[in-house]
């Protein structure tokens, strides 16, 4: 038994006392596509805070294809522009591809290598076509991000058009584009050259429709089910939506009678065999038992992303450590501080109510110093 501390500052005992997780399916889920964006390992030994622990890293991505997902390398998840700086992406991007053996795999593309100031739109592109050309050449389906810099540089919509267009019209094959809201980075806000979100969403569909045979699918990060259920309407047939939405996935994966988001998440990352068993009654024509596994992660999720959303990625470190995939809660530039330990303690407790926890005897073990470090008798 664990005291916890909660919310409002009261103190909690607690044991563990919800399901384990279901075993993998032995066959990869079928009716949808799903990518879990990994997280990086951090060498918690080296001398310097932005050191990775190449082997674990690694291997939990061999965890991932294990579960039958496929595995969304370099994106924010794994701490792009929050410690992984673009010297690194580059090992990360082709160390993966050189383990990925035909297996499914994205791998983000930025415009992360830039210097600091102001930046115009040609030198945006020229750095999105060399991310491109790296991720390309070590065989992943590219994800052409965000970018923070265009951002900055954009005066509206119309600078969008020209640096996306520019760097699509050039595409060797078709790539998914990333949309990721303000919540994740609030570097990005009016993305798309609009403050609203539905303009934006209009916005990108337009992009889509003008350069759909460069476009295999966008990712939608807006937390927003009614924004990404218009958008995916909005797309031509040929261009697929990936929902991104960590609050809502459950309902935007199973779809409704005009179509489905496909999937690529932070959260599988975390929750991989529970999102890889639904996935497979989904396959098999089981909606409710997808829904029965899938929905009781949702608090999780939601606890994990809540504001200040982009600080989401010390929570799916922390369930890593608790799960046994790697043997410390530390992360690169230190951001395992990131959370409260009220905030730690609320994920355990969802965790274990979600199915999440492979060995509660190891996740309580593992909780218990961190508690005594903070304090809490």
């Amino acid at each position: 038994m664990l005291v916890l501390p909660a919310p409002g500052g009261e103190l909690l005992n607690w044991s563990p006392s919800g399901p384990r997780p279901p075993e993998p399916p032995k066959t990869p889920p079928s009716s949808r596509v799903a990518y879990a964006a990994a997280h990086v390992v951090a060498d918690a030994l080296a001398d310097e805070p932005y050191a990775v622990d190449w082997d674990t890293t690694l291997a939990f991505r061999e965890h991932l294809w294990s579960c039958g997902l496929g595995v969304a390398e370099a994106m924010d998840t794994a701490q792009r522009g929050m410690g992984l700086d673009w010297a690194t992406t580059q090992e990360l991007v082709s160390r993966t591809g050189a383990v990925a053996a035909g297996r499914r795999w994205c791998a983000g593309v930025g415009t992360d290598q830039l210097p600091p100031g102001p930046a115009t739109v040609a030198s945006i592109v020229d750095a999105w076509r060399e991310q491109l050309d790296l991720v390309s050449r070590a065989g992943a389906v590219p994800v052409v991000m965000a970018s923070r810099a265009l951002a900055a540089a954009a005066t509206g919509p119309d600078d969008y058009h020209a640096a996306y267009g520019k760097l699509l019209s050039e595409a060797s094959g078709p790539v998914l584009l990333h949309w990721l809201g303000e919540q994740f980075d609030p570097a990005l806000a009016g993305y798309w050259g609009h403050a609203d979100v539905r303009a934006a969403a209009r916005e990108l569909a337009a992009l889509c429709a003008e350069h759909a045979g460069a476009i295999a699918g966008v990712k939608v990060s807006v937390l927003d089910a009614e924004v990404e259920i218009e958008f995916r309407r909005a797309l031509p047939d040929s261009v697929a939506c990936y929902t991104g939405d960590d609050f809502n996935y459950p309902e935007l994966i199973a779809g409704d009678a005009e179509g489905h988001s496909e999937a690529l998440l932070g959260i599988f990352d975390p929750i991989a065999p529970v999102a890889a068993a639904g996935l497979r009654r989904l396959g098999d024509g089981d909606r409710a038992g997808f829904r029965a596994l899938l929905d009781p992660t949702v608090p999780l999720a939601r606890e994990i992303f809540r504001a200040p959303t982009r600080h989401y990625k010390t929570g799916v470190v922390f369930l890593a450590h608790l799960n046994g995939h790697q043997n410390h809660f530390r992360m690169i530039a230190g951001q395992e501080s990131a959370r409260t330990i009220t905030h730690l303690a609320t994920l355990l407790r969802l965790a274990d109510e979600a199915g999440v926890l492979a060995d509660p005897d190891l996740a309580e073990a593992r909780m218990r110093p961190l508690l005594q470090a903070a304090g809490v008798v």
